[in-house]
């Protein structure tokens, strides 16, 4: 088992707090576990890391991810076709520590798979193998009973998601029931990259800074460094996903490639 001398959401909370003193937004890729296949999945979070990331969110491949994009569908597909499954995915976190990963890492994943599962044994082991939080895009809070809990009982933090179009309840609700952080996403639509951020962003971060001094983090449709250092001058935290996958897919080299896009990530955070 992998201890922790915190909770899951102290360490994440914490990460924040250290990129706050230094003076910016945190960064947080995403990518798929068992991308392009297990052993480089590893390998490229290693690198994700150890290149500029203040917190990972490891995607846990599933067949119908209703809140991604064509760039992470491929990716989980890809995973999913070489026998990813939920228990890999645990080991592939473990993995993680025992190679040196210390920063927070939260499990990204759909619901189907974590009630088939059991959702108090799914919680326990993914605390088991030193994974600090879960987002579940597809868990309301108010459906989450039985898995808010178990984590609750295993020290993992939940982070749920909201919306431009979320109302005033639903926000109150959402960051009530957050720990580690709170997910904005920044468009009405699934994760890929975009060429511009939407014009509403900043009222809906307003909107949901007013209700708690819990850090925010904004993903979907965030590629660039200048879209980076924009969203670092708004929030707590920048989620990049689908453009990461896209240069680790693109290039020869997938270490080389993510390497070199997450150290030009935080460069525009600290720019900014």
């Amino acid at each position: 088992m992998i201890t922790r001398p915190v909770t899951g959401a102290i360490h994440i909370s914490q990460a924040f707090d250290q990129a706050r003193k230094q003076g910016r937004a945190a960064l947080m890729p995403y990518f798929t576990l068992g991308y392009p296949d297990a052993e480089r999945s590893l390998e490229i979070i290693r690198a994700v890391a150890q290149s500029g990331a203040d917190l990972i969110e490891l995607g846990m491949p599933f067949s119908d991810p209703l809140a991604d994009g064509p760039t992470i569908q491929r990716s989980t597909q890809q995973a999913l076709a070489q026998g990813m499954t939920v228990r890999r995915c645990l080991e592939l976190t473990s993995d993680l520590r025992k190679r040196g990963v210390e920063l927070p890492l939260l499990l990204m994943g759909y619901l189907n798979p974590i009630l088939s599962y059991g959702e108090e044994r799914f919680a326990f082991d993914a605390a088991a193998s030193g994974a600090d939080g879960l987002i579940i895009p597809d868990l309301p809070p108010e459906e989450a009973g039985v898995l808010k809990g178990a984590c609750q009982d295993a020290g993992l933090a939940q982070v749920y998601l909201l919306a431009p179009t979320s109302t005033v309840e639903r926000i109150q609700l959402a960051v009530g029931r957050s720990s580690g952080f709170v997910y904005l996403v920044s468009v009405t639509g699934v994760t890929g990259e975009r060429t511009a951020l939407p014009d509403d962003l900043v009222e809906f971060i307003q909107r949901v800074r007013e209700t708690t001094d819990k850090p925010l983090a904004v993903g979907f449709g965030i590629s660039t460094p200048e879209q980076v250092a924009q969203i670092g001058r708004l929030a707590d935290g920048v989620i990049v996903g689908s453009a990461l996958i896209s240069a680790v897919s693109s290039g020869k080299d997938p270490i080389c490639g993510a390497t070199e896009f997450i150290a030009n990530l935080r460069a525009g955070l600290e720019s900014s």
